[in-house]
């Protein structure tokens, strides 16, 4: 039995679809039988799977599946096996438990009074609440403003000091950069009225 491609019906589905190979030749390459090839053709088997294309996937060559297509005793050959296939995993939410939560408003009080220059984004994500709440918290409109006591987020272990010293570093060059444009803006309006 030959080294089969990753997701042998798949890709017999796509070759099917896209090339002038045989079933033959197909069913060699994926593993599988000659006449479960011509099933996948005939649309009785493989109903719903979603064509891989092996050359995309580096398994196959375009020039192996056009020699092989005009040569028809020829049998495809691997390029190479693929074991995973990469799935670029999206950031999750940070968790925090369900104790530490009442402490989130507390917290972003404290990133308003004691830095300033944080975004409502950047505060949100330092201790994982929505844009919405820091809003609404630095405006002193939250709904529960005159309870909230400012308390530090590190020491509540609702981010590390690391990533809320990242924050505050970027903050700072942002701050930074908006002034020299501003100078710059107020000098181009200078020499513009001289």
């Amino acid at each position: 039995m030959s080294e089969a491609p990753f997701m042998p019906k798949a890709t017999a589905v796509w070759l099917v679809e896209n090339t002038t190979l045989t079933f033959k030749q197909i069913a060699e390459f994926c593993n599988l039988h000659e006449l479960e090839v011509k099933g996948i053709a005939d649309g009785d088997v493989a109903k719903g799977i979603k064509a891989y294309n092996p050359i995309l996937a580096g398994q196959l060559s375009r020039e192996e599946i056009e020699s092989c297509s005009k040569d028809t005793e020829r049998k495809i050959k691997l390029l190479k096996k693929v074991d995973e296939v990469e799935i670029k995993e999206r950031k999750k939410p940070k968790y925090t438990p369900l104790s530490k939560r009442q402490d989130r408003p507390d917290a972003i009080l404290w990133l308003c009074k004691n830095a300033s220059e944080l975004t409502d984004g950047q505060i949100s994500k330092l201790v994982g609440s929505t844009k919405g709440t820091v809003s609404l918290i630095r405006k002193r409109s939250y709904w529960n403003f005159s309870n909230l006591k400012p308390r530090d987020p590190v020491i509540l272990a609702l981010c590390t000091q690391e990533a809320f010293q990242k924050s505050l570093d970027k903050a700072k060059r942002r701050v930074e950069r908006e002034k020299k444009a501003k100078i710059r803006e107020e000098k181009k309006i200078q020499s513009a009225s001289v």
